[in-house]
């Protein structure tokens, strides 16, 4: 490394951020942008560990440890301590086909996995990520290269999330014509319309990246879903290779007491309409309100934490948030050492802006839902609630009991399901008649990516369920190697 005693001599910094009080009013990207001084600063806490376990990216305990796309980490910082930032992008772009993404919206597990991060605050591997990205950017070097040579080979491709992004992406540099199918209105899928603009601006990252794939030479087609709108049998008619990414967008639902009062939508619903609506700049049909409302959120991950920031910018009157699991300890426990990923408590954004705005956290833990309360016009007015304990059951499983005496009621008009997916949604599965997995996935080997039909892939969620951005571009990635393969025999992709 260019400072080798780094990690000694500057202590970590990341990226400011827009007050909590003051962001909730705008729907702005709200972390600010670092100077070039301190990220030189930052890369230069690398610490030429010998074995970089922040670029393995394994699985460990059934979580990621280290970066997935195996991003040649210490190579760019070394490159941004010493002031070249050209190359630095360049390293980057080697694995991660959209850093300007997984600097915004990835958790980091290369920091989780961070050898500093064994004794001291780990490298600051994200902002830095996030900064090389944004000076290709700003400096003119991410524009469009069209391949040189075209092989004649069409390749269609369902779905146009990340996965099927960095799968258009591959073989569309391999030489082959690319077709991108989405349903929605505008390409991006997760990226687009499940993760908010404040977290991940559309109009500013996600489309321009979007602008250059199309002078590249990839074809979207939008408002079009494949096994309705487009029968399954004619791309596989006119493509030579079918790719399905079609994600893990069949949402668990709580089918409790009172599920069919008006005002319970699931999360992704809500995410969705509200991006819409800020796209078109003006309230659209799929549009739902917090306006006003008391917001309970019933699951957490980063979609319960969208929510709540999503909320609160709508003017929401207050948000709870029932988190069924128990609150995760202030430092890692025995049981998750290093290099797993700290399963510790944190403040998302979306808490941070509650606790401004409201006081406190809004989370409850080992707290669920029992029942909806509605009024006599059947409009959700309540939410009741109960304290769990997780048991083991026969089979050593453990099981969440109610508790008695710890019963509440929340005042709500509106609640949002954000307690994961269940997998992919079946039907262009079924038009296709193609194997699945006990888990309802499309059954196809990692690595191999072929389903049942030899000449229909699938990667990213649909393939190995809900998941990371990141884990969706590594899978997207593979994916394309093996498809580019099939079609030429053997593959020079990455």
């Amino acid at each position: 490394m260019g400072k080798p005693t780094g990690f000694m001599e500057y202590l970590r910094e990341v990226a400011e951020d827009v007050a909590p009080s003051d962001r909730i009013h705008n729907w702005d990207e709200f972390h600010l942008p670092m100077a070039e001084e301190a990220l030189r600063d930052q890369g230069a806490r690398c610490m030429d560990c010998g074995t970089p376990f922040c670029h393995t990216g394994i699985e460990i305990s059934r979580m990621a440890s280290g970066c997935p796309i195996n991003n040649l980490i210490p190579e760019w910082n070394d490159l941004v301590y010493r002031g070249l930032w050209s190359e630095a992008l360049d390293r980057l772009h080697k694995t991660n086909n959209f850093p300007e993404f997984t600097g915004r919206v990835c958790p980091a597990p290369c920091e989780g996995a961070c050898v500093l991060g064994i004794t001291s605050p780990p490298v600051t591997i994200k902002s830095i990520e996030n900064a090389i990205a944004e000076k290709g950017w700003e400096s003119g070097w991410i524009t469009p290269t069209p391949p040189s040579q075209r092989t004649g080979k069409k390749v269609a491709i369902v779905g146009s999330g990340p996965a099927g992004l960095a799968a258009a992406d591959q073989l569309n540099q391999a030489g082959h014509w690319v077709t991108v199918y989405e349903r929605a209105d505008r390409p991006g899928g997760l990226l687009m319309y499940g993760i908010p603009n404040m977290k991940l601006d559309k109009q500013g990252v996600v489309m321009r990246r979007l602008d250059v794939l199309e002078a590249e030479g990839i074809t979207f087609v939008c408002n079009t879903e494949v096994g309705k709108d487009l029968p399954a049998q004619q791309l596989l008619n006119e493509f030579d290779a079918v790719i399905l990414c079609t994600g893990a967008t069949k949402p668990r639902d709580l089918p409790i007491e009172g599920r069919d009062l008006q005002g319970i939508h699931f999360a992704m619903e809500f995410l969705t309409g509200n991006t819409r609506t800020l796209l078109e700049g003006e309230n659209t049909r799929d549009f739902i309100s917090a306006a006003g409302k008391d917001v309970v959120i019933i699951g957490g991950g980063d979609t319960g934490t969208d929510c709540v920031g999503t909320s609160l910018r709508q003017g929401c009157n207050s948000v709870t948030q029932l988190e069924i699991m128990p609150r995760p300890p202030e430092t890692r426990a025995a049981n998750n050492p290093w290099p797993e990923w700290p399963k510790i408590y944190r403040m998302d954004y979306g808490q941070e802006e509650a606790a401004a705005k409201f006081g406190a956290d809004p989370r409850a833990y080992v707290r669920t839902a029992t029942k909806f309360e509605g009024d006599e016009q059947g409009q959700l007015k309540a939410v009741h609630t109960v304290e769990v304990n997780w048991l083991k059951d026969d089979q050593g499983r453990f099981i969440p009991q109610h508790v008695a005496g710890t019963e509440k009621v929340l005042p709500a008009q509106l609640v949002l399901l954000a307690m994961g997916f269940l997998g992919p949604e079946q039907p262009l599965l079924d038009a296709l008649g193609l194997d699945r997995d006990a888990r309802s996935n499309v059954k196809a080997d990692h690595g191999e990516y072929q389903t049942s039909l030899p000449n229909v892939f699938a990667a990213g969620d649909c393939r190995r369920g809900q998941s990371l951005v990141v884990w969706a571009i590594n899978e997207g990635r593979g994916v394309a190697q093996a498809c580019d393969r099939f079609l030429m025999g053997s593959s020079d992709l990455p």
